[in-house]
This record gives structure tokens, C-alpha cells and sequence, in this order.
């Protein structure tokens, strides 16, 4: 086990099949700590799709445990968000305007999908219950078939060693851990991360299991659901879904 300069520990694998998966295998060990792999072979994304973990790109997850309330903990999406955001920004200095945040956790370049982060739990002997936040970011290269354009730091005119990038990512998780404030923060994290979505107020298409739903992107509710306002004019709750630009135009 190796440590971050002044910050958390990490243990570093050459190959592994996945971090996540990793940290959970650890959830009853010493937390907080990084699980951080040049290479994964069984990397995954959001509703299990796969996610291409060949050397270079950072594969990266945060055991945490006991962080927050079971309640809050799916706002984390949007802390890890906005922590990836801050150090893309620290490590590379990308103007703002090329740099945003897609409901609920994707980080975008010129509106191009820079990482997937994926958060799943689990509950521990004695009720303790362990988070893990995984990043994949695209350093080097990035997927060429994907459902949404996707993007690496290198093809953006900045290239980006992963363990630069983990060390700014360390920092920019805490310094939001902190805002967040197991949830009692929330409302300082989603008032942030919405400064940072440039579509917002803008027309998307949500594609649910069994369907796709259309209209415009008008707000966050106070748990982080996106509030959809349709054509019909009333108004959709959505807790989880695919977003995709659109250019339908709304009433």
C-alpha cells in the first residue's frame, strides 16, 4: 500500500479485473483508500455496459465507508462529478467553456464524454455500510464505439499522466466530500454542479428502459433528479436515465 502526498492511501495493481469490484472484495478493510489499476479486464460502466480499460487512461475507486446517511448516498454521483471537473481543470487548465457537466455524473469536453464514474455499495458485518466511487478517465485514448461521443484529455490537446490526475482527483474529492457534508451540504453541491451543465434549460431526450421521453432540461429536484418539463408542458421526475442532446424544439 502506497500513499497520495498527504492524503489517502492507495493500493495499485498492474492488471485487475475491475476496481470496483476490488474495493468491495476490501470494503472490510481500511477505508478510505484508493484501488487504482494500469489495466482492467472487466471494466464496467453504468447499467453494466462494458467499459474498454486498455494502458494509459486512469482506473481509479475510492473505498469509502459510513460516509453519509443510505439516503444521501446517491447524491455522491454528483460530488464525484464535480471532484473530476475541479482536477481536470487543476491538471490542465482547460477553459470553462470547453469543460461541463451531463446529468447525473458525466463529465464532458466539448461535449464529449471524458469518464464514466460509477458508484455501488455494499453493507458490512455490524450494519456499516461501504461506497465505492469509480473512475474511468480517459487519458490517452477512449472508446470508438460508444452510446454517446466520447473523448480523451491527449485528443484535447492536453495530455495527462494518470497519476497526476489521481493525486488532483484525491484533493477535489475531499475538498467536495467536505461541501457535501454527508448531504446536510447538498444544497451547496447541486447549485454547484448546476452552474457547471451547460444543458441546462435545453432540449434532451431521456431514454428509459422500454422508452424515450422528450422535452427540456429545466431543473434539479432537491434529492438531484432531473426535472424534465415535456411538451405537453407538465412536468417528469426522472431519477435515472440515459440523457442525449436533442433538437426538438419545446413549447
Amino acid at each position: 500500500m502506497a500513499e497520495l502526498p498527504g492524503a489517502t492511501p492507495v493500493i495499485r495493481y498492474e492488471t485487475i479485473g475491475s476496481t470496483n469490484a476490488e474495493a468491495l472484495a476490501h470494503s472490510d478493510g481500511p477505508a478510505p483508500c484508493w484501488f487504482v489499476a494500469n489495466r482492467q479486464t472487466s471494466g464496467r460502466g453504468r447499467r453494466g455496459r462494458v467499459w474498454q480499460s486498455e494502458p494509459g487512461n486512469l482506473y481509479a475507486t475510492l473505498l469509502l465507508v459510513d460516509i453519509g446517511p443510505v439516503a444521501c448516498l446517491p447524491q455522491l454521483c454528483f460530488v464525484a462529478s464535480l471532484a473530476l471537473y475541479d482536477a481536470v481543470r487543476a491538471v490542465t487548465g482547460i477553459d470553462p467553456l470547453r469543460i461541463g457537466l451531463k446529468w447525473p455524473n458525466d463529465v464532458l469536453i466539448d461535449g464529449r464524454k471524458l469518464a464514466g464514474i460509477l458508484l455501488e455499495g455494499a453493507v458490512l458485518p455490524g450494519g456499516r455500510r461501504a461506497t465505492v466511487i469509480g473512475f474511468g478517465v480517459n487519458c490517452a485514448h477512449h472508446p470508438l464505439e460508444a452510446p454517446y461521443p466520447t473523448v480523451d484529455l491527449a485528443a484535447a490537446g492536453y495530455p495527462t499522466d494518470p497519476p497526476g490526475l489521481l493525486r488532483a482527483l484525491d484533493a477535489a474529492m475531499w475538498d467536495r466530500i467536505g461541501q457535501w457534508d454527508g448531504g446536510r451540504g447538498f444544497a451547496h453541491t447541486r447549485e454547484a454542479w448546476l452552474r457547471r451543465a451547460p444543458g441546462l434549460g435545453q432540449p434532451v431526450t431521456v431514454r428509459l428502459p422500454g422508452r424515450e421521453m422528450q422535452g427540456v432540461f429545466e431543473a434539479l429536484d432537491v434529492s438531484g433528479a432531473m426535472v424534465l418539463r415535456c411538451r405537453d408542458g407538465g412536468r417528469e421526475i426522472i431519477s435515472a436515465g440515459d440523457v442525449f442532446p436533442s433538437s426538438g424544439a419545446q413549447g
